[in-house]
C-alpha cells in the first residue's frame, strides 16, 4: 500500500534535516476553552520529551490508580520531540497523588493542575502551535522564502502524516491484516487500527484530488468545511461567493474520514476509481464507524520564519486539531528525519 503520496509542487526549492534533536520539534496543544476550576476530573497540562502519549497516559494511571478508560487526551503527541498537552483523569472523589512524581525520570514536567466537569475527549483542542528548527538546509534562500511565501498564501493538501500509519507503514499494515484476520485485540490497538484505515482513505481521496489539480477548489456535490471549525454544508451548487470564501481560506473541500451515513454521489464515484478502499470501507461501515468529514486543505495560522546565522531554519506557525506538520513541511523542502 502506498505510502508517498503526491504533492503539488513537482520541484521543491531546497532540502532539510528535520528533529536532529527533541527539541528542534516543539508542539504545544491549545485547549481552546476555559477550564471550569470545579469538578470530578483532574486536567493535567504536561510537557514530555523523547516520549509517546500512550506512554504518558499508561504512567498517569500507574500514579493514579485511574483506569486507562477514565483518563482522557485529545490528540497522539510525536515522540521524537518536545510536547505539551492536556490529559483528564476521573477521580470521582478519590484522593489526587502528588502528581509531581511523573517528573522522576527526568523526561516529563507537570505545568499546571485544575479541575473540570467534563473528561477531555479526542480531536476537541482548537490548535497546535508548533516550533520547528530545519538544519543543513538547502536551497537558494530567496526561493526558499518565495516558497514559504506561497505556503503561507494557498496552504498544503491536509494529508495524514505518516505517524498515523506506523514506521514504514507497519500500523496501517497491521490493521489490514487484523481487518482480514478477525482476532481479538485491545480496545487501544482497535482504536488505533480504525484510525489508521480512515486516515489511508481519506489520503487516497486526497492524492486523487491532488493529481486532478482540484484538491483545493469546492466542485459541485462537495462537502465545505469553515476554516477553523467543525461546521460543515453540503454545496450542490458551486457560486460566486463559495469561490471567493475558498480562494480566500474562509472554507475548503471536505473529504470523508470513512463510516456509515450519506457520502454523496461525488464521493461514491470517487471511490469507484480507488479500489484498493473499496473492501476497507465496506469493514469501516460494518463495523459500525459513523461517516466524518476533514478538510482537504491546511492553512497555518501565525506563520512566520527566520533564517538563523548558524544556518538552520525556525519555523513558527498554528495548525488545527488534526492536521501535520510534515504534511506542510512536505511541499517545503525534501526532508528528511536527523
Amino acid at each position: 500500500m502506498r505510502q508517498q503520496w503526491p504533492r503539488v509542487s513537482q520541484a521543491l526549492p531546497g532540502s532539510a534535516l528535520i528533529r536532529c534533536q527533541p527539541e528542534d520539534f516543539r508542539v504545544s496543544e491549545q485547549l481552546g476553552f476555559e477550564l471550569s476550576g470545579q469538578g470530578e476530573h483532574c486536567f493535567l497540562h504536561l510537557q514530555k520529551r523523547q516520549l509517546n502519549s500512550l506512554d504518558l497516559q499508561r504512567r498517569v494511571s500507574d500514579l493514579s490508580g485511574v483506569g486507562l478508560r477514565d483518563i482522557g487526551y485529545s490528540g497522539l503527541k510525536d515522540r521524537n520531540a518536545v510536547t505539551r498537552q492536556w490529559f483528564s483523569v476521573g477521580m470521582a472523589g478519590a484522593v489526587e497523588p502528588d502528581w509531581c512524581a511523573l517528573e522522576a525520570g527526568g523526561d516529563v514536567e507537570v505545568l499546571a493542575v485544575a479541575r473540570h466537569t467534563r473528561k477531555l475527549r479526542r480531536g476537541v483542542h482548537r490548535a497546535n502551535r508548533f516550533t520547528l528548527v530545519l538544519r543543513n538546509v538547502t536551497g537558494e534562500p530567496a526561493a526558499l522564502e518565495q516558497r514559504l511565501q506561497a505556503l503561507r498564501a494557498s496552504g498544503a493538501p491536509n494529508y495524514f502524516g505518516e505517524q498515523r500509519f506506523g514506521r514504514d507503514g507497519s500500523t496501517l499494515e497491521q490493521a489490514r491484516r487484523w481487518m482480514r484476520g478477525g482476532r481479538r485485540i485491545s480496545r487501544e490497538k482497535r482504536g488505533l487500527y480504525y484510525s489508521a484505515l480512515r486516515a489511508y482513505v481519506f489520503n487516497c481521496f486526497l492524492a486523487q484530488r491532488v493529481e486532478e489539480g482540484d484538491w483545493d477548489t469546492v466542485l459541485p456535490g462537495d462537502v465545505c468545511i469553515l476554516h477553523g471549525t467543525r461546521s460543515l454544508f453540503s454545496c450542490e451548487e458551486v457560486t460566486d461567493d463559495i469561490r471567493t470564501r475558498a480562494a480566500a481560506g474562509d472554507l475548503h473541500p471536505g473529504l470523508p474520514l470513512w463510516g456509515r451515513g450519506q457520502s454523496g454521489a461525488l464521493c461514491q464515484q470517487r471511490l469507484e476509481q480507488l479500489p484498493e478502499c473499496v473492501d476497507i470501507c465496506e469493514f469501516l461501515e460494518a463495523s459500525g464507524l459513523e461517516l466524518a468529514w476533514r478538510p482537504a486543505r491546511l492553512l497555518a495560522d501565525d506563520f512566520c520564519w527566520e533564517f538563523c546565522d548558524d544556518g538552520t531554519l525556525r519555523l513558527e506557525f498554528s495548525l488545527g486539531a488534526g492536521c501535520y506538520a510534515t504534511a506542510l513541511l512536505a511541499e517545503f523542502v525534501q526532508y528528511k528525519e536527523g
